[in-house]
């Protein structure tokens, strides 16, 4: 395993919303980044991405440099051989097991036996995708939450073989990073989602069942409580399909009590993903 002194250039696979965030606070802590995914479009997408949200800190006084100097630390490819040079890897792709695992066999193939591999998994098994591998012991959660670049938490997730090395080698680069860390063991969910899934869930029966309108319930959980979002307008910000193969993982793994609720089903199904499509539970400009 590298040493965190060791560490310059930073590998991610994924562009998308986790992915290049993800890239984007690498970078701005001055890492060189590389960010792979599957097509150009997707890269291009990321790259855009990471210079609208640097435009915006940059307007707020949030970052030290100019977004230029950030940009200019990440390279975006779709070649996975581009992170053979790579000191860390950290995949961001689709939840979805079977992709996670055959990117995880490809990384071990192409990057060097110390490289230390984490997922940014949130639901999904760490010591399953690590047995992908021919170094379980290398490979870690982190778990960052969205949107990477303004959420300071990152949960680091411990495998059945990860190397206790690792897990300290991860918390100190999430604080590199400038995040805050917290540990959980290999269970479905984790810390997180294991908790956060049934809440949302359950205010969307409630407003499905007529208890209240979307509105009081968020209001209520905001002022009753003190979280900055109620479960609806945070079920909209993460994205609903992604609310639901979170909550249809943990139903499989613990049962009934994390059936995801109905109404995020049908508006899965009717496009209605939240904020990232413009209507989930509420409408949002642009």
């Amino acid at each position: 395993m590298r040493e965190l002194a060791d560490i310059s250039t930073v590998g991610v696979v994924g562009a998308g919303t986790m992915g290049n965030g993800i890239a984007q606070v690498a970078a701005t802590a001055g890492y060189d980044v590389v960010m792979r995914d599957i097509e150009t479009e997707y890269v291009e997408n990321g790259l855009d991405s990471i210079e609208s949200s640097l435009d915006r800190l940059t307007a707020k006084d949030r970052i030290d440099e100019s977004p230029d100097a950030v940009l200019d630390r990440i390279t975006g490819t779709t070649a996975l051989d581009d992170l053979a040079d790579a000191d860390l890897v950290v995949e961001a792709a689709v939840e979805e097991m079977e992709i996670k695992r055959s990117i995880f066999a490809d990384l071990d193939e192409v990057t060097d036996d110390d490289v230390v591999l984490a997922t940014n998994t949130s639901t999904l098994s760490v010591t399953t995708i690590a047995s992908a591998t021919g170094r379980a012991s290398e490979v870690v959660g982190l778990h960052f939450m969205n949107p990477v670049p303004v959420m300071q938490g990152v949960e680091v997730v411990v495998g059945e073989r990860t190397d206790p090395a690792v897990v300290d080698f991860a918390h100190a680069f999430a604080e590199d990073l400038g995040k805050e860390t917290w540990e959980s063991d290999d269970k479905p969910g984790f810390v997180t989602n294991r908790i956060l899934m049934p809440w949302i869930n359950e205010g969307v029966r409630a407003y499905d069942e007529g208890v209240a309108t979307k509105e009081d319930i968020d209001r209520g959980m905001k002022l009753g409580t003190n979280v900055p979002m109620g479960p609806l307008e945070l079920a909209d910000h993460i994205g609903l399909d992604i609310v639901l193969d979170a909550s249809e993982t943990l139903h499989e793994e613990l049962g009934d009590r994390y059936k995801p609720a109905y109404l995020v089903k049908r508006k899965v199904a009717a496009g209605d993903l939240g904020k990232k499509t413009g209507s989930g539970f509420y409408d949002y400009e642009g």
